[in-house]
């Protein structure tokens, strides 16, 4: 493991967010609020649109280009061997269909299991509005299988 690869951070991206990705995504996470749906439903409910479901800004780094390439290419990991461990979110305050989300993350931690076997990354990252809000933090945990 290259500890010196410590607080590399992956490139800042900014992705609308869309009224249709919001909607699919509560689907496919079998969300039944109809505040994820129906805006008439959310303004009822003080949203001034329709809310980003739970869990949703995991997706945020997938709106890049090549989302696997902080790992691969800066961090020298690969994806063949990587598995996901774990996803922590903090809600700071909603965001919305409508808003600008920007998205990077930080390698904070990195140690070893199994006599080197498994090497876990550990990463944090920052989701911020188009105000420059921070909106949620998120921690990302991978695991590298090598051998």
């Amino acid at each position: 493991m290259n500890t010196a690869l410590l607080g590399s951070k992956s490139e800042a991206i900014k992705v609308p967010v869309e009224a249709g990705q919001l909607k699919f995504f509560a689907k496919a996470t079998g969300e039944t609020n109809p505040i994820y749906f129906d805006e008439a439903a959310a303004r009822s409910a003080g949203h001034p649109a329709l809310p980003a479901p739970p869990t949703f800004c995991f997706t945020l780094n997938l709106a890049r280009s090549d989302p696997f390439a902080f790992y691969t290419q800066g961090l020298g990991l690969d994806l063949g061997r990587m598995l996901h461990a774990a996803e922590d979110f903090e809600y700071i305050a909603p965001f919305y269909a409508g808003d600008t989300i920007t998205v990077f993350e930080t390698l904070v931690d990195m140690f070893e299991k199994k006599g080197g076997a498994l090497e876990f990354y550990v990463f944090e990252g920052t989701a911020t509005n188009q105000r420059g809000e921070t909106v949620v933090k998120m921690k990302n945990v991978l695991v590298h299988r090598n051998g």
